[in-house]
This record gives C-alpha cells, structure tokens and sequence, in this order.
C-alpha cells in the first residue's frame, strides 16, 4: 500500500449511497409528463445538435402515445448505442441546450432521459433488427469501443461477415473502462455489448492488440475491408519534476470501474486532480466519494474555459471538490518516493496566449491524478497522421484502399461516445457501399 492511501474510508453504505445512479430512470408517468413538455418542432433543433441525427420529437411523440418499443427503435436506427448515449452524452450542451423549451424557458425537455426510458426497455427484449442475408464479405474492426461496436453492428446488420478485435479482456471500450462509475450503474456498458451482439455475424475477439499480435497487413490480406477504431490509448505528460508521482486518472477510472468492492480502492486525504476536462471531473467526484477529505481540481485557465460543460463543474462543487483556476503544475515534490506537495504557478491569458505570473502556490497531497489529454500510440505505418489523430475524409477514409478509421483516434473525433458511434456508423456505411460495388 502507498503510504498515505488507504482503502475503505467510508461505510459500506455511504459508498453505495455516492455511486449511485446520477440520473435515475423515470418511470412510465414520469416519462410521459416530461414527453408531453415537447413541442415537436418541425425543424427540430434538437436534432440538428445530436451527432447520431436521432429524430428527436418523433421519438419522444412516441413515447407520449405509449409506443416506447417504437420510440427506441427511432433512437437505436440512428445510434445503436442510444442506451449509454443517453446516461453519457453532455446533452446539456448539444440537444438540450438546443430545445426550444430552453430558450423559452430555461428548462429544456429532459431529452436524455427520455431517451434512456425508451432504450432501457428493449435491452432485455428480442433484438429489434433483422440481419440481412449473408453476403460472403467479411470485415475486421479493430476496437471494441463505441466507434467499432457502432461499425460492427451496422456492418452486421448489412450482412457482412465482422470480426471485432480489442486490446483488453472486455469490450466496451471508454463506456466500460473509462467513464464515472455513478454514470452507468449495474454493468450496464457489458449488457449492452452483450445485447448488441444479439444482432449476430460478430465474432469478438479480446486480447487482441493492434502491433502486439494483431498485425494489419496480414488482417487487410484475410479480409475485404478493415475499420480503426482504437481510441487513444496514450496520456500525455505533465513534463515537469517529480511527474512520476502522479497517477493516470483514466487509470485510475478503469481501476474503479472494474472493481468488485470500492471499500478495497486505496485513496489519499488529500488528493490534487490537474486538468480540466470530462475525465478530470470524473476523478475528483469519485476521488471525493471514495472518502479523500480534500479534491482540489486545477486548472491552468478559467472555468469558462474549461472543456468540462457547466453542469459537470456545478456537479464536482455540489460533491465537495474545490475548482483551482488560472494554475499550472510546475513540480510534484516527494520525499522516499512518497508525493508531499504539488507547486504550481499562477497563470494569466494576455493577447489570447496563457503565461505565467511568476507567483507560486503549493498544496498538500497525497495522491494526484493526472488528466490533462490522451494521445494516439500504435498508428499503423504509412497512414498519415496530424495533431495526433489518423486523417480521414469523407465517413473514415484513409487514404489507403480497405481501410477506413473513426472515433477518438481518427481526425473528426472530439472524445464524446455520441461522436464516435455516429462515426463507426457512417463508415459503415462506406465500408458497406464500397463491397457492394465490389460485389
């Protein structure tokens, strides 16, 4: 055990009480009173700021008719992983914030839940969509997050023979390793998957890394078409003294979610998260709710520009974690290969460029997590790659024949689960245009 970690410092109860669902579901009337608040607009705002272009006010008239297997098959044709997408996705800042309601009134049709009520319904049900006669085309889609299980399951659907590859021993990429545990409750991520797969013609194969085993010439050679879906697995680096000290929070999540007992996860009193973005908000909430008496959450500009929406900062303050602004971490300071302190430095926006002031601070810490951006590793050689991330045009194309890539690792990605299954879908779409052609 680290010195100054320790495990179980909260009751059972008060842990269960903190993970709980953050978004309960709403029952039968509770759905159809928020459903009878839509105005069904004709040119619906809504859906021009969804990603997957689900058809909003149709799917919610469905629900308020009572048609809620309809309601989520309007959901699931445009993101079949609508389910995760409504307990995720910042609708606060894409269709919500684009309610007309909002505008109004300032309280938008609660759309997210709404979409949860209908999907949540068909996910012990018989797999609402037919796959198409066999084709004898097959595809390999490497990774098993959103972006690929979205391919997949679209190619599927079209007939195609698809073999899914992931790195780890799960699928479900970020949605099962990556994201707040009090976001997506009682596995659902792995129901999920279990129930996209019901569609059938997907072999899953896990253990699987891209570069360690798994080689993309040999799998183009053996297969029509090959989608990249493989996320970003690397974390950038705080480039300062002392960063061995700090721990990965998207680690540090992964670890949370697959634990079986959050009484045996060790967390510091007093524990700095550097970043501001979803996954640095993830870790200071959970690393408060694990029972670390002090979340300091810093940020090297101001909270408006922070990446993480409103909500998720107003949600980390009504945990008890305490927002940093205009910081940047110039060294952790250990002593015996123990974390004491993290030094930072004042920071101020002048002509648009972040500097620094010249003036320090320094905290108390026993534990820091680091969440300041992931980085792409293992892009295959010979596809071009800016800023970090594959080039793609069109829906995925890389520029190299048979192969197409989307989601977090390809050029369009902006790191949301929505983004990436819109992504996967669309080349899909290529992917399966492309073999028709062929044929």
């Amino acid at each position: 055990m680290t010195p100054g970690l320790a495990p179980a410092r909260l009751a059972p109860q008060d842990l269960a009480e903190g993970f709980e669902d953050l978004h309960p579901a709403f029952d039968k009337h509770e759905a159809q009173v928020a459903a009878d608040r839509c105005y069904f607009c004709h040119d619906a705002p809504c859906m021009t700021a969804c990603p997957t272009s689900i058809d909003v006010p149709l799917f919610i008239r469905q629900i308020a008719t009572g048609t809620e297997a309809s309601a989520a098959r309007t959901i699931l044709e445009a993101n079949i992983l609508g389910g995760m997408c409504a307990r995720v996705c910042p609708t606060e800042t894409l269709c919500e914030e684009a309610c007309v309601r909002m505008e109004a009134e300032g309280q938008p049709v609660e759309i997210g839940r709404l979409q949860r009520f209908a999907t949540d319904a068909v996910l012990d049900a018989p797999h609402p969509f037919t796959r198409a006669a066999p084709t004898g085309k097959s595809v390999a889609v490497i990774g098993a997050g959103p972006a690929g299980l979205a391919a997949a399951h679209r190619l599927a659907m079209h007939g195609h023979a698809v073999t899914l590859y992931d790195a780890r021993g799960k699928a479900g990429g970020l949605n099962e390793f990556g994201i707040a545990a009090y976001k997506s409750t009682d596995d659902f991520a792995a129901r999920e998957v279990d129930w996209l797969l019901g569609i059938g013609g997907i072999t899953l194969k896990t253990g699987a890394r891209l570069g360690g085993g798994l080689d993309l010439e040999t799998l183009r050679a053996a297969h029509d078409a090959v989608f990249l879906g493989i996320g970003l697995g690397g974390v950038n680096a705080l480039g300062i003294p002392g960063e061995e000290l700090a721990t990965n929070a998207v680690d540090f999540i992964a670890d949370l979610r697959q634990s079986g007992d959050l009484s045996t996860l060790p967390i510091g009193r007093n524990v700095v998260v550097i970043g501001g973005g979803m996954t640095a908000v993830d870790a200071a909430v959970q690393a408060k709710l694990l029972g670390a008496q002090s979340v300091i959450l810093a940020y090297r500009r101001g909270r408006d520009a922070m990446p993480a929406s409103e909500f998720e900062q107003s949600l980390a303050a009504a945990k008890g974690v305490q927002i940093l602004e205009y910081v940047k971490p110039t060294a952790l300071i250990g002593n015996g290969g123990r974390l004491r302190e993290v030094e930072f430095e004042y920071t101020a926006v002048e002509d648009g460029a972040l500097t620094g002031t010249g003036e320090s601070l320094i905290l108390p810490a026993d534990q820091v997590f680091s969440a300041i951006g992931q980085t792409l590793i293992g892009a295959p050689a010979g596809l071009s790659v800016a800023r970090g991330k594959i080039t793609v045009t069109g829906a995925g194309r890389t520029g190299t024949d048979g192969l197409w890539a989307g989601g977090d690792c390809a050029s369009g990605g902006d790191d949301l689960t929505v983004t990436a299954v819109a992504e996967g879908r669309d080349a899909a779409e290529d992917i399966h245009a492309f073999l028709t052609k062929e044929a």
